[in-house]
């Protein structure tokens, strides 16, 4: 039984009633079980029946049915987006796999028994039996043992469950990092996993992706990468990573390459850092093998960063990143190295950087960057010199308080005046400016030629002392941005 204040939402419940008062078996299956019994909220609930695909959707009509696995998708009209749509599939039974990813049959099994044993692992494949007077867990493989003891145990043998479906191996390595912390492969498993590796090269690069990036955006990334390493799994994924395993590096790290790599990566996760950067953490430096120059303290790997983003890109294109992603992750990637000491680096370095890097992706340069440090084993994330690095790049992106800034030009001033360049112009673009720093609102093209105009009757000497009191806000202002903008980052 399972505790009374795990509550069921109203959308599930209805479903599996309704389905048993139409005279059907029902009941609530998979992982959604799993994480009732750990307390978790379930990402997505799944319900299994007797009843035929065309049975359910003549119970809901509010339903479609666009595969061949048996699962009609049922609408519930749930403002609850992980309830919008419930998937309810006729109990099955596979025939074998040819091809190590998709059953060459799905048959009607006869009753939720045949159904549950052709399910993954143990702890998925649960059912809870919805009843008057509480709700019934059915547990024929000792998943709630399993689950108590953190262990991700195959229903069956493990070969047999991995034949059907290679990237189940996979998952096996997904679930151990993401159901949290102290999970482990059962051995029979992982001896499986280790003898049958090479099956993963059969699933779809998109599938493997997938995975992939459930396991780096998990708490323990770094966990689930090594894991795929100590069970033959990463060489058929990012075999580049392992061209850095015990490879040393030089005085500034005192990690080897691998090891610094996955503890970026972790940094990444630590501070919730999004998939960009946790993708570029963990390559920034895959090339280092291969640009290593010299042995000990003093080795070298020159333009490591440049032939980085090359292997970067080739490494996303493998496993069907989209464009947009492999851009800015090569990005990241390409510039990651940039070099910066106060007073040594100019603005115009700084602006340049930008320009190279993309002002949308300076944040998350600085975060591989942060990323990049503690995986050297330095204690700080964020010394003084990246903090003021921020400051002179928010400085350098910000859009300069200059007359380019209205909404009208000097040839507007010319040709509404009807007067030849020269001095007064400039003036009274200033005297303008002056007026909309003071009023944002100001800044249309309409008000600007009407005040114009005005200021077109000023004698010169009356224009100049505004121009100069103009200009002076103007550097106030700059000033005083300036200041909060030293304050934001702590720097002087």
């Amino acid at each position: 039984m399972i505790k009374k204040r795990m509550i069921i939402p109203k959308e599930i419940k209805s479903i599996v009633e309704y389905l048993r008062s139409k005279g059907y078996e029902a009941y609530i299956v998979g992982g959604c079980v799993r994480d009732i019994l750990r307390g978790s909220e379930p990402e997505d609930w799944d319900v299994a029946t007797n009843a035929k695909p065309e049975e359910i959707q003549k119970v809901f009509p509010k339903s479609f049915y666009e595969n061949r696995f048996l699962t009609v998708t049922v609408q519930t009209g749930s403002k609850n987006q992980k309830l919008r749509e419930i998937e309810i599939t006729t109990y099955r039974s596979e025939a074998k796999y040819t091809d190590k990813r998709h059953p060459d049959e799905v048959s009607f099994a006869k009753n939720l028994k045949e159904d549950l044993a052709r399910r993954d692992f143990t702890v998925n494949a649960m059912a809870l039996e919805i009843e008057d007077q509480g709700h019934k867990i059915i547990d024929l493989f000792k998943g709630e043992q399993d689950l108590a003891q953190k262990i991700i145990r195959t229903v069956g043998k493990p070969e047999q469950r991995f034949a059907e479906d290679a990237l189940r191996m996979l998952r096996a390595v997904r679930f151990a990092v993401s159901l949290g912390e102290s999970w482990q492969i059962e051995e029979k498993t992982c001896r499986a996993i280790k003898k049958n590796a090479l099956w993963l090269q059969a699933i779809s690069k998109e599938r493997v992706r997938d995975e992939l990036m459930k396991i780096i955006m998990s708490e323990q990334p770094s966990h689930g990468i090594d894991l795929l390493r100590k069970l033959g799994l990463l060489q058929y994924i990012i075999p580049e990573l392992l061209e850095g395993y015990e490879v040393s590096q030089n005085k500034h790290h005192i990690y080897d390459c691998y090891e610094h790599s996955l503890r970026s990566l972790d940094y990444g996760a630590k501070r919730n850092f999004n998939k960009y950067v946790r993708l570029a953490a963990l390559l920034h430096d895959v090339a280092k093998p291969r640009v290593k120059q010299g042995q000990g303290l003093d080795s070298t790997f020159y333009n490591h960063e440049v032939k980085g983003a090359k292997m970067a890109a080739q490494i996303l294109s493998r496993l069907k990143f989209s464009k947009k992603d492999i851009e800015k992750i090569v990005r990241l990637v390409r510039y990651h190295l940039f070099y910066y000491n106060v007073g040594e680096v100019t603005e115009s370095s700084v602006r340049r950087l930008v320009r190279q890097a993309g002002p949308e992706n300076m944040e998350e340069l600085l975060q591989v960057r942060m990323c990049d440090r503690i995986g050297s084993g330095v204690p700080k994330a964020e010394p003084y010199k990246l903090r003021h690095l921020k400051y002179l790049i928010e400085k350098a992106s910000r859009d300069p308080l200059s007359v380019k800034m209205l909404k009208v030009t000097g040839k507007d001033v010319m040709s509404q005046l009807n007067i030849q360049p020269g001095p007064k112009i400039g003036q009274i673009l200033d005297v303008l400016l002056g007026y909309v720093l003071e009023d944002p609102k100001k800044n249309t093209r309409k008000w600007l030629l009407e005040k114009m105009s005005q200021l077109g009757h000023c004698d010169i000497v009356t224009l100049e002392k505004m121009s100069q009191s103009a200009r002076k806000t103007r550097e106030e202002l700059e000033t005083k941005e300036d200041k909060m903008t030293k304050k934001k980052y702590w720097v002087t």
